[in-house]
């Protein structure tokens, strides 16, 4: 299938859809102020949980959550660029600092769920009471991941070396990343992909700046985009170009029954009419 050696994994926030889901959903439901109040005090992802609590202690239902996320502004051609990236034949993937519930709310209600193998984010259920927990992807508290770029909670560039290597034992190492963000957290997974991978920052978002400033250290092709029309349009090119390169090496691959002819040979067996005169 076309497209089948690549992998696409996109950020979630500001990539997929237009804003922070987080930041969203605490506005849209009146708690930016107390949010605002308590984020010095603690890491971003235990606040989250936090504010949950306060939610649901005045008075917030779920539902309520669903309701703004299912709200949650995206451009009109994301949803048409995942399903034809998909279509293509292509692995799928989101790693994202958001959390589980409301990925999979976002991604659900655009219809767009079956089009990704795996979630990659912040972990959270609902519990007996009807309260979000929200948990980190990574347990800062027992022990530190060891990125001094990223986060407590999580570091993408950790996640895409599992991708790798997961892949790699798999015996997939002609798997081609293509890997989409925004954000300062998307900085380190572009230092992770190799040459023939590509990444897409958002240009003019903190990872376009970071990536600017540090371009000798990506490895990867890099192809900015600014909006969803150019997301679509950038991702869907990248794809058919590794498709394109993996059809040429078929053709030309060690199976090819053409001999090599020597060119001096071939030059001095010309007819001396079709010689070039010296």
């Amino acid at each position: 299938m076309t497209g089948n050696n690549t992998v696409v994994v996109f950020d979630f926030d500001k990539t997929i859809i237009d804003l922070d889901s987080d930041n969203w959903v605490l506005d849209e439901l009146g708690f930016t102020d107390l949010f605002n109040q308590l984020l010095p005090t603690m890491p971003w992802n235990s606040l989250m949980d936090r504010m949950m609590n306060e939610l649901h202690s005045q008075g917030k239902t779920i539902g309520d959550i669903v309701e703004v996320l299912k709200r949650a502004p995206i451009h009109p051609r994301i949803v048409p660029a995942i399903k034809a990236a998909h279509a293509l034949g292509c692995d799928l993937r989101i790693v994202s600092d958001a959390n589980l519930f409301f990925i999979e709310t976002i991604v659900k209600h655009l219809g767009v769920s079956d089009c990704f193998s795996e979630i990659n984010t912040n972990p959270s259920y609902v519990d007996e009471q009807g309260k979000l927990r929200i948990f980190p992807y990574h347990d800062f508290h027992s022990s530190s991941h060891g990125c001094d770029r990223c986060p407590p909670n999580m570091c993408k560039g950790l996640i895409i070396e599992k991708m790798q290597s997961s892949l790699a034992e798999e015996g997939n190492k002609k798997k081609k990343f293509i890997y989409l963000g925004d954000g300062c957290g998307d900085f380190c997974p572009s230092l992770k992909l190799k040459h023939g991978d590509y990444v897409m920052p958002r240009k003019n978002y903190p990872v376009w700046d970071l990536i600017c400033k540090n371009r000798i250290q990506i490895k990867a092709e890099i192809h900015e985009w600014s909006d969803g029309e150019d997301l679509e349009c950038v991702l869907l090119c990248l794809i058919n170009t590794i498709s394109m390169e993996e059809e040429n090496k078929k053709l030309f691959s060690v199976d090819c029954k053409f001999e090599t002819i020597n060119p001096v040979v071939a030059h001095d067996a010309l007819p001396q009419a079709l010689s070039v005169p010296h």
